[in-house]
């Protein structure tokens, strides 16, 4: 699966502070003979680029790790790329040439398109050549998650588990465990259904206008729960042909999740959400609970008088929740390979994705940063920072597509009559037409297939 496994970040740190400092390194063999003054030419610094994605302070953080990076290499030059957003990276990297970033963040589902072009350069051997191991310091899920054709593809460097927001002034635990309501019996490590629930409706207060929760419609959103009742997502976890909400398993969890997330007495009704976001109204203080990632952490840093605190997805069977990862890739074909390596050791060190992680909007895969207090930031908010490294346990991984905004069109319609629909009488007719209506976009059919056998009568005898 994953090549060799990528022998400590002290000593990734080690081979770095070598490579940068080979050229400066001369071997001293007694007086110069001859007296006459020489003046050595500077090697000419190689030149490439860093593509990357994000808010302003995400680059600032990227800019700044760069700059640490130019300041010491006697080799390299390094010119960060901020692309507006992941697509317009992903057209760079498929243009090639110069408009391809040499080193660049990439998403776990674009290794689809990156190996079916052949756009990106395996790391595994480049790594293994520089005698790193990361081992002790990412999961196998991390290293699983950028793993195709039994070759390490790029380097795990962040993750985006999905976790339950609160406003702690509208979900407050002690006076429901004072009231004796449930309330989990260990805060931010791990809470039921049911206490998930009970927190919903104690948020819910007419006479301050606020309401308990609000999930969004979408395939991912729901996914937590899905899992968590024991059901799937896709019908199949390695090539998909559909999702699998007819599932039995998945629709008794649905039908579980849905007695909550429908409920008009506790979620925001269509008016309320026409006139602002659920994350608005989650802002402005009305709204008890949201789901999101650590990229909403700075952002909600920002709001004055804002109290928030984040917990685990809750339980109704099991543990889980689902997010996506993001890698650090090599450009095939490039002319820069060696230096660029070398630059990726240097930016997956503990130093430098410390640096990044200080911004707030990531969770490292770097397991050491993700222990010290760059990320965790005690002194600020959300209090229970490790709920996001702990939810990395519970990660399941839908199987690797890259069609997810195609997938979402598809079944938008048939997942907004799910949530908004006053009466749904028939839950297995509408998860079934979920699922008729991402083979669309999964297992489309192939039309010059369909031209070969206009009246189906293919592998048949035909008439006598």
């Amino acid at each position: 699966m994953a090549a060799r496994r990528v022998r400590r970040v002290l000593a990734a740190t080690l081979a770095l502070a070598v490579s940068l400092s080979l050229a400066a390194c001369q071997s001293e063999s007694g007086p110069d003979p001859d007296p006459t003054p020489t003046t050595a030419a500077t090697p000419e610094k190689t030149r490439f680029t860093f593509g990357v994605w994000g808010t302003e302070p995400e680059i600032a953080a990227y800019e700044s790790m760069v700059a640490g990076f130019n300041e010491n290499s006697e080799l390299s030059q390094v010119e960060l790329v901020a692309y507006p957003d992941n697509a317009a990276l992903e057209a760079a990297v498929r243009a090639g040439g110069k408009a391809a970033p040499d080193v660049f963040l990439a998403d776990r589902d674009d290794l689809v398109w990156l190996r079916e072009g052949e756009l990106n350069l395996p790391v595994d051997e480049l790594l293994d050549e520089r005698g790193i191991d990361f081992g002790d310091q990412y999961s196998r899920a991390a290293l699983e998650a950028f793993s195709a054709e039994r070759r390490l593809q790029c380097m795990p460097y962040a993750v985006s588990p999905t976790v339950v927001f609160y406003n702690s002034r509208l979900v407050n635990f002690e006076r429901m465990s004072a009231r004796g309501l449930q309330v989990p019996a260990d805060t931010n490590n791990r809470w039921s259904f049911d206490q998930f629930e009970e927190a919903a409706r104690f948020a819910t207060r007419k006479r301050r206008g606020s309401k308990g929760v609000h999930v969004d419609p979408t395939t991912r959103a729901l996914a937590p729960f899905i899992y968590s009742g024991g059901g799937q997502l896709f019908d199949d976890e390695d090539e998909p042909t559909s999702l699998a909400f007819s599932d039995e398993s998945s629709r008794e969890a649905l039908t579980r999740t849905l007695a909550l997330l429908r409920d008009p007495t506790v979620t925001l009704s269509e008016q309320q959400l026409q006139r602002r976001t659920a994350l608005e109204w989650f802002k402005r203080g009305k709204l008890g609970m949201i789901t999101g990632s650590r990229a909403l952490v700075p952002e909600l840093r920002a709001v004055e008088g804002l109290r928030f605190d984040v917990m685990p997805m809750p339980t109704l069977d099991s543990t889980a929740t689902v997010g996506d990862f993001t890698g650090a890739c090599i450009t095939a074909g490039g002319g820069s390979v060696p230096e660029a390596a070398d630059f990726l050791i240097y930016a997956l060190s503990t130093d430098a994705v410390s640096q990044v992680a200080r911004s707030g909007y990531i969770v490292p895969v770097n397991q050491e940063v993700a222990l010290t207090d760059d990320f965790l930031q005690p002194d600020r908010q959300p209090e229970h920072a490790a709920v996001f490294t702990a939810a990395i346990r519970s990660l399941r991984i839908p199987p690797r597509i890259d069609v997810w905004p195609a997938l979402d069109r598809a079944v938008a319609p048939l997942l907004d009559e799910m949530f908004t629909v006053p009466v749904l009488d028939d839950l297995e007719d509408l998860t079934t037409r979920i699922d008729e209506a991402s083979r669309t976009v999964l297992d489309p059919v192939d039309p010059d297939e369909e031209s070969e056998d206009p009246d189906g009568t293919e592998g048949t005898d035909g008439p006598e």
